[in-house]
């Protein structure tokens, strides 16, 4: 499973290495350290707690979060899939951004809870690109 660093998860979340780094001092989202000694987050974790920050349990101090040319990056929180379709939700900072598209799309993607996506919005389609 993928990790992030506490810099990479700030920015999936939208808010500033310094908010993820108290709130991963303050134990609201769990770290390990790898062998260089930087603090990771696992990211099935991370998505969790990216649906909390989401619904507003981020805290005051948080930054607002704005699309950039209409990409959202962030990390993908569900994968559903069907005989044909599949259904993949990813939280961008506080935006849930949830995407139809094909099952073998997703597969090719490789796409899963805890890793980093970039969600593309266009009019009322809304792409997602594996980063």
């Amino acid at each position: 499973m993928q990790s992030y660093t506490i810099g990479q998860a700030a920015r999936l979340l939208g808010v500033s290495p310094d908010t993820a780094r108290r709130w991963a001092d303050a134990g609201r989202v769990a770290t390990h350290r790898d062998e260089a000694g930087r603090r990771l987050i696992d990211g099935r974790a991370l998505a969790a707690f990216s649906i909390e920050v989401g619904q507003g349990a981020g805290g005051e101090d948080e930054a607002p979060y704005t699309s950039a040319r209409n990409a959202f990056p962030g990390i993908v929180t569900a994968v559903k899939l069907g005989d044909v379709a599949a259904q993949v939700e990813i939280q961008a900072g506080p935006h849930r951004l949830v995407s139809l598209l094909t099952r073998e799309a997703v597969e090719e993607l490789g796409l899963e809870v805890g890793m980093q996506a970039t969600a593309r919005v266009k009019s009322t389609s809304v792409h997602i690109d594996r980063t």
